[in-house]
């Protein structure tokens, strides 16, 4: 069973304004996260885990009880860190 994947608003916003190439390449990124998240899951300093698409970084909470992906942060590189 897959993890579903929950936008946090600000974050889906911005997917939504980049092009539509590379919203699909990380759509499909996130698509084979949702099927073993921890193959892709780097610790993050304190809480969380990242995922790095290319020069953009999401910062994710993991649910593991209800198999849940909360995407906080999604933006470029030099923004998040």
């Amino acid at each position: 069973m897959s993890y579903e994947i929950i936008w946090h608003p600000k974050s889906a916003k911005y997917l939504e304004s980049l092009p539509k190439d590379m919203a699909k390449r990380i759509l499909d990124k996130f698509d084979e996260v949702s099927v073993d998240p921890f193959r892709y899951l780097e610790h993050f300093e304190g809480e969380g885990y990242k995922l790095r698409i290319g020069d953009y970084r999401a910062l994710i909470d993991v649910d593991l009880k209800n198999k849940i992906l909360k995407v906080r942060v999604f933006d470029k590189r030099g923004r998040i860190y």
